[in-house]
Formats: structure tokens, sequence, C-alpha cells
């Protein structure tokens, strides 16, 4: 007989405490020793990403003051209700352990939290073994290598880290099993899939879960208390009040594939009800490990539209907004306007989760990102985590002058940024094409085809100088300075290293340069510039 991994209990998720020890915990210890932890250590970031959703909604069950919890529908109806009922969840300090055992024991059915329950494991469906079968009826599993995000398969034979086979797949200890089991059901692909029979057809592709290719915004307290309690979505969101909410440990049924999907209402299927892949692991003997997996499709229905309080939301060229994509080649701090002001810009939107903080904690408020840089489909490229400095008492509402100059570092940052490309093709067509007219009023056009590899080499350097600047210039003593001139210098220091010593002796190559060098001084006195 298999052995259960009971995820309230079992030690899967990796944190670090506030005396700066590193413990392994099950969702029960995490909440009771939520105010002795100083921050969750998954290695896996979109594993965290989807992790911080779940434990969202759990947190939302169990805060509350007296008989009433956070995700109160009727406290909800006025927001300024709620933000008090936070306030006073917060003072507390901690979950009450009674409450964390009467939701885990009590409110939820037995073996909902178990990752390999017969009926019912977690955040799975059993009917997969009979329904995604081979021509003759036989099993037909996805392979472990499908589960672990990383691993190369027969579709991505892309490897972040380590070497698998198919031909030899490697068991997965169950607890990073369940970090990979959210991973997939947040950002997993889109495309050909295990084929998957309910009915008389067989349908093998499936739709791109609801986090593909994004990143997520938290703030991030001293504390996991105070981060999940500040992590619990405001009621001011578009769902369904009508309905009741639940998440998928708590709903009585298993979804339904081929029937319409249920409402979006707050916080649970918000937030943990809009999957597209459905998945099985198949446990070892004893338990410990997954050996194999099913990863298919759970609905070909039209996904319910909500927005999700963790993203920003860019403007499209057709006018409607996206979620920011995840880019693991720019660094966080270029997203930091785009979190301290308000939505009143047209082309961006704050995450809805940084609006109505409590100011009292906003001085010691960092802001904390996971993001997986994928494409569409199937592609997975990087993902990565990353960390602002205590930065959200900067606020627009709280702090508006901060707010627009470091608004102004930014678009200043960029502004050079993209001068230092052109610089740098310039330079490169100059330096290589003896038929440029070098004439001081000569427009060189450029060929987009051919670069040259300055540009490149330049902007991998110039970006972490650029960094080095922003966060000096990120004080309220130098709100009245020049911002682009440390931009501008670190643009030609990096300039200078993508050409190299070397071929600064050639005599095109030195006319190149200060043309760069001329193009790029050019934004401290602001007005049309040409390449001449």
């Amino acid at each position: 007989m298999t052995g259960g991994f009971d995820l309230r209990d079992e030690p899967w998720i990796p944190a670090r405490l506030l005396t700066g020890e590193s413990a392994r915990l099950g969702l029960r210890a995490l909440f009771k020793r939520a105010h002795e932890i100083a921050d969750l250590e998954l290695p896996v970031p979109p594993a965290a990403a989807g992790l911080m959703r779940i434990l969202a909604v759990i947190t939302a069950r169990i805060a509350a003051d007296g008989e009433v919890r956070l995700d109160d529908a009727e406290n909800a109806e006025d927001i300024d209700d709620w933000l008090a009922l936070r306030l006073r969840v917060l003072k507390v300090g901690r979950f009450d352990p009674d409450a964390v055992d009467e939701y885990f024991d009590k409110r939820v059915p037995s073996g909902r939290f178990d990752l390999f329950d017969s009926e019912r494991p977690f955040l799975q469906d059993p009917r997969l073994r009979a329904e995604c079968v081979d021509a003759k009826g036989g099993p037909n599993p996805s392979g472990v290598n499908k589960l672990v995000m990383g691993r190369p398969t027969g579709i991505n034979g892309a490897v972040l880290f380590g070497h698998f086979a198919d031909t030899a797949p490697e068991p997965v200890p169950a607890a990073k099993a369940a970090w990979h089991l959210i991973a997939q059901l947040y950002f997993g692909p889109s495309g050909q899939c295990t084929p998957r029979r309910i009915t008389t057809v067989r349908t093998g592709s499936g739709d791109a879960a609801p986090l593909r290719k994004s990143v997520s915004y938290f703030a991030w307290a001293p504390d996991l208390f105070t981060t999940l309690v500040l992590a619990v979505p405001s009621p001011q969101a578009e769902v369904d009040w009508e309905s009741d909410d639940a998440c998928p440990w708590e709903e009585d049924d298993l979804g339904a594939p081929l029937q319409p999907l249920p409402p979006i209402t707050w916080p649970g299927r918000m937030l943990i009800g809009r999957f597209r892949h459905a998945v099985l692991l198949v446990p070892s003997p004893d338990g410990r490990s997954v050996t194999d997996a099913y990863l298919t499709w759970s609905t070909h229905e039209p996904p319910r539209q909500v927005r999700d309080p963790f993203q920003i939301l860019d403007r499209r060229k057709d006018g409607e907004f996206q979620p920011r994509e995840a880019d693991g080649a720019r660094a966080l701090w270029r997203d930091l306007d785009a979190l301290l002001l308000k939505d009143s810009r047209p082309d961006t939107q704050r995450p809805p989760s940084l609006k109505g903080l409590p100011r009292t904690l906003l001085p010691a408020l960092p802001v904390r990102a996971y993001g997986f840089d994928q494409d569409g489909q199937q592609k997975d490229s990087v993902w990565f985590r990353s960390t602002t400095p205590p930065v959200l008492h900067w606020l627009e509402e709280n702090d508006p002058h901060m707010a627009h100059h470091i608004s102004h570092c930014h678009t200043s940052a960029e502004e050079v940024g993209d001068r230092l490309d052109w610089a740098a093709r310039i330079a490169w067509k100059i330096a290589t094409d003896t038929a440029v007219d070098l004439s001081p009023k000569a427009k060189i056009k450029l060929d987009a085809r051919k670069p040259g590899p300055w540009a490149s080499a330049a902007l991998t350097r110039y970006w972490p100088m650029a960094e080095e600047e922003f966060w000096k210039l990120a004080k309220p003593e130098r709100h009245a300075d020049q911002v682009v001139k440390p931009f501008i210098h670190a643009a030609m220091t990096a300039l200078d290293e993508a050409i190299g010593p070397a071929n600064r002796a050639d005599i095109r190559v030195a006319r190149a340069r200060h043309r760069a060098r001329s193009l790029l001084l050019a934004l401290l006195h602001p007005k049309p510039v040409s390449a001449s």
C-alpha cells in the first residue's frame, strides 16, 4: 500500500527563521510559526509565486478578529471595514494556533492535503489514470521529466538545472514534486500535451497556465505572518459575489472538464481557480517520491477573466491591458515606478495588492518579485527571484515627490539606454562601412539586420552600472539633481568597454567613438538629434 504525503505536516516548505536558521515546515507549522519566519526559501521561483497565492487564500480562511475572518463576505462589503479588520489582525502579530488546526483538521475534508490521496490528491485529478490511456487502453503517463520544470523533455529540450533523460527518468522527492506540481499549474505550457479521453474524442492540446511568462510582485514584510496578511487580496475585485467561494481542496466534487467554468469568487477561485492543466502524480511504493506523472488539459472552456492582484498591467498596441511579461535580463529596479505610481498613467497599472497598505508598515516594506521568462507555448528560458530595499514608503499616495523622483530617475536611465543602443550601432556603422558619409550634416542609415556587436556589449555593461547610479539617486536629498548625467557617464564607460582599447587606436574607430559619445552627451541638452 502506498504511503501518504500529508502536506499539512510533512516538512516540504523551505523557510528561513528570524534567527537566521533554515527550516523545512509543513503547512500547519508554517502558519503556527509564521511570526518566527523571515522568508520562504523555495529554490523554484514559479513554485514560490504559486505557493504565495495558495498561502494567501489559507490566510484569509484562518486570520480573524473574534468571529470575523478576513474572507468574511459581509465584512468585505465595505472596504473601510475590511481594512480595519486587517489592521486588527496585524496587531495580534501571529495566527491563532487553534484556528490553524481547526481549518486543516475540521473545515477541510480528510485527505485533501495529501499529495497521494487515492480519492482527492492535493490539486490533482485522479481520473487521469483512466482518461490518459493509449490506443489499447493502457496507461499513458507523461513522464516525471515533464513534471519537473528545468528538465528536458521531448518538446522542451532546454536544460535549466541538471541533466536527465526520458529513457532513465530519476524519481523526484515528494517535497520537490509538490513544488513542481504548483509551478506547472500556474506556469505550465500551451499546445501539445498528453491526450485525455473523456468522450469518444481523445484530445491532446491545452492552454497556457494563468501565470505563464509573467512576474508577480508582493509587499514583503520582515516576518512571514505580516507578509501573508498583506498578500490577502482586497475585496475590491470584480468577481461574483453571489456564489460561494471555494478552493479546489474545499470543493465537494472534482471539476467537470467539459462544462462551463464556475464563476470567479473572492479570494479562493480568484487565486486558485483558474488552472488550465490537470496533473496526477504517481508515487513510489513508500510514498516518499514521485516516479511518474500525468500532465494534460483540464478544460477548453474560455477562461474567466479577473484582475490578478500581484501583477503590473501594460497597455498593448490594441489598447487592451496585459500582465507585464517576465524578462530575465531586466532588473527589478526598472519596474519601481510602475509599482509606486498610482494608476493615473494611461499605459500602466500597478498591482492592486500594493494599494491601501498600512502606512505604519511602509518604511519596512520591500517588494519581492518572482518571475519566469518563457514564451507563450513550450519554451522556458530562466526564472528569477528579486527583492528591492524597503521602497514602499515612496508609494505616490504616501510620498508623491519621491515617487515621481524615482520615476524620473528610471525614465532617464531608459532614455540613456535607448540612446546608447542607437549610438553604438551608429559607431559600428562608421567604423566598418567605408562608404559612410562622415560630413557633419549627413544622415547615417542603419540596417536593422546588421547591428554589430558593440550595442549588445555596451548595454550588457550599462545596465548594472545604471542600477548602481539609480540607487545613489534614489534618496530625498538627490531630488533636485540633474539625474540624467550619471547615466550618461555610465553609458560612455560602457561604450568604451564594448569598443575596447585596442580598437580605439584605429582612426575610423576613433571617429566612430567620438560620434557616439557626442550623441550621448546631447542628452544633457535635450533637442531633436540626428546621427550627424
